[in-house]
């Protein structure tokens, strides 16, 4: 019976396959050809965002502020017990920032002038700059420009920094703007993000992007050594970025978006409050920098590596670490001590880490097994600008062009951390020639870089 069962389940299964077979026409197969081939080409079309070129800021000569010069004011505005002068002091010497790293002039007056009007002044100085620079470099004009994208953390004026540039630049009615802030450090990838996504919708477009932090306001003057620590290590910078998903933009553009992965893990107390600001008990606003910091943003950027190192790596490297997970899990912790860390630079020719200090470009490079020649652009960028917040990787990768490092095919992966806690990393793949004579931030220094940046002992 059960035999004579499925012999009836096999004749009506041939059955309906026959019936099906006889219902399909050639013009229905030729309409199933049609929308496969309309499915394919539209995603061939939209998976595709260039980076055309960017341009990083460099202020004038008379904005440079050696590490003298920032003790010299601290003393002088008198706002400072001697021993904050000399805990910032001994910060400034340990922070990796040399004397060209400039300083907006609001911080070169004394009292420091921290009002709204120098806080424009700078966001104008910096942005009206880069701008202007990369636009004429391409000779695009404002109004080819479809979305507008500016982040800067701490200072969110009315009307906001899109539409500032809006205004001075004459930017069509329709462009789409957004003015992103409070997204920290890690903002600049962020941006990229949005921007990636808004033109998957919107075709045939050019996105500028716009990274800065305005340090003008963020000056802390009161006495809690945790919010001291900013006051060492921002500095002023920014950068312009032009994006496009043109398919003729391919043949002008330098880089093509690979990967981009964002990590938050705000969802933890310890995380969330590792950079916050807030006011401390004589009334003065800073950011308060944790000092779990640096392992917040290990275990921050170990789970962003879990996300990004399967579409990076090579399939030995995934395979070694999975082993050595497997084998620890199993077999007693003590018997099998380490998790192979992967081999990045299988997937990756450069790095570009956030600038955010001496000890990040450190823990960074131990946790990724790097050497000093892969985190040099960092350290450099850090020498020279300080710490510009979520321009910083861009600065390196602006070392790196001016250094004729990249070639045509190399893989750069830029890694920023920031408040929330975030770890953000996008990765680029060179598609053209990178001229290192083109004029760029770098350009009229490079010739003396990499220098020895000198390491203070504690006693």
């Amino acid at each position: 019976m059960v035999t004579g069962l499925f012999r009836c389940i096999s004749l009506t299964n041939s059955f309906i396959i026959t019936e099906a077979t006889k219902s399909l026409t050639p013009l229905h197969l030729l309409a199933a050809l049609a929308l496969i081939l309309v499915v394919f080409l539209l995603y061939s079309r939209f998976s595709s965002v260039y980076l055309i070129d960017f341009s990083c800021y460099r202020a004038p000569n008379h904005l440079r502020t050696p590490t003298s010069h920032v003790i010299e004011h601290l003393e002088l505005y008198g706002n400072f017990s001697g021993e904050n002068v000399n805990f910032q002091a001994k910060l400034s010497e340990r922070s990796g920032i040399g004397g060209e790293a400039f300083i907006p002039v609001g911080g070169h007056e004394i009292p420091p002038d921290a009002s709204l009007k120098r806080a424009r002044e700078e966001i104008e100085m910096v942005l009206f700059t880069v701008v202007k620079d990369l636009l004429s470099k391409h000779k695009i004009n404002s109004k080819q420009i479809d979305i507008l994208i500016s982040n800067c953390s701490l200072v969110c004026p009315t009307p906001s920094i899109t539409a500032m540039i809006i205004n001075k630049f004459g930017f069509r009615s329709n462009v789409k703007s957004i003015s992103l802030s409070g997204m920290g450090c890690s903002a600049g990838i962020l941006s990229i993000s949005l921007a990636k996504d808004l033109l998957k919708v919107h075709k045939n477009s050019l996105a500028l992007v716009l990274s800065m932090e305005a340090v003008t306001p963020n000056g802390y003057m009161g006495k809690n050594k945790s919010m001291l620590v900013a006051n060492t290590l921002f500095r002023a910078g920014g950068v312009a970025i032009l994006l496009s998903n043109r398919k003729q933009d391919k043949k002008i553009a330098k880089y093509k978006l690979q990967h981009l992965v964002r990590t938050h893990m705000g969802s933890d107390d310890l995380s969330y409050q590792s950079v916050f600001q807030e006011t401390d008990e004589d009334g003065f606003v800073g950011v308060s920098l944790s000092r779990a910091l640096l392992r917040i943003a290990g275990n921050a950027l170990r789970t962003n590596i879990s996300e990004i190192g399967p579409l990076v790596l090579p399939y030995s490297e995934q395979i070694r670490y999975g082993w050595s997970l497997f084998c620890q899990k199993v077999w007693a912790p003590a018997r099998w001590k380490e998790i192979h860390t992967p081999n990045f630079k299988k997937a990756f020719e450069h790095f570009c880490i956030h600038a955010g200090g001496r000890a990040v470009i450190d823990a960074v490079e131990n946790n990724l097994r790097l050497c000093n020649e892969d985190g040099e652009a960092s350290r450099m960028t850090l020498y020279r600008f300080g710490n510009t917040s979520s321009s910083s990787v861009w600065y390196e990768l602006c070392y790196l062009e001016a250094k004729g490092r990249i070639k045509k095919g190399d893989r750069v992966w830029q890694i920023a951390f920031g408040s929330g806690f975030k770890c953000n990393s996008v990765v680029w793949k060179c598609i053209s020639e990178v001229d290192p004579k083109v004029e760029n931030a770098w350009s009229d220094r490079i010739h003396l870089y990499p220098v020895e940046v000198p390491h203070v002992i504690d006693h």
